[in-house]
């Protein structure tokens, strides 16, 4: 007598193996760029041209690692590109591990700073920041986080889609400032609980024009 099948979960993907070979290469795709890709660039990937078809994929795989006990998620951002990336629960644990250049704090600030007030004047930059901020910008525009465009004898300052890219932003400006003003409200609210008040990242001040 043969034993019951054990129905499959929820979220399962039960696909043809054609289907599943996409799958696969969407997987893939997000697994070694490490940054979010549009439709266009993964339905580049497996052959499709509709972005419906494309998203389906994509939210499929989403569904597939919410399922799944991994380190891993897919996320669907909200200008529609599809991610990879670590959960938040295991970043602290295994950061000093990770390859990729990362940024120390004081051009950290000058790179938040740059973002949530783009398009800023270096020259406004300094005088908020400090003359290190001038090394800040050139670290930051000679890995492609920021772009500058000349002004009369100073440069006006913006970040760039690699930046987006990096820390999982919108590309869309007024969007990715509000991501921003977000993750610095919650870091706030941290250093209240575990110190006495300290300074906000981005000192309060006009937008420069």
């Amino acid at each position: 007598m043969s034993e019951p099948q054990t129905p499959s979960p929820p979220n399962q993907i039960a696909a043809p193996p054609r289907a599943k070979t996409k799958l696969a290469l969407i997987e893939a795709a997000l697994y070694v760029t490490g940054k979010p890709l549009d439709l266009k660039t993964l339905g580049s990937v497996v052959g499709l041209r509709a972005d419906e078809k494309v998203r389906e994929l994509g939210q499929a795989l989403k569904e597939k690692y919410a399922s799944e006990n991994s380190a891993l998620e897919v996320l669907e951002l909200s200008d529609g590109r599809f991610v990879m990336q670590l959960k938040p629960q295991y970043v602290a644990d295994v950061k000093r591990l990770a390859t990729r250049q990362l940024l120390t704090p004081g051009p950290m600030k000058t790179l938040s700073f740059i973002a949530y007030r783009q398009p800023i004047t270096q020259s406004y930059l300094a005088r908020v920041r400090g003359n290190l901020a001038y090394s800040h910008v050139k670290q930051l525009n000679e890995i492609g986080l920021i772009a500058e465009e000349r002004m009369g004898r100073t440069k006006i300052l913006r970040t760039t889609p690699n930046f987006a890219d990096y820390f999982n932003l919108s590309h869309e400006t007024p969007a990715m400032k509000k991501q921003l003003e977000h993750i610095f409200e919650n870091l706030k609210a941290e250093k209240k609980t575990e110190k006495p008040k300290q300074a906000a990242i981005i000192p309060p001040a006009p937008q420069v024009q």
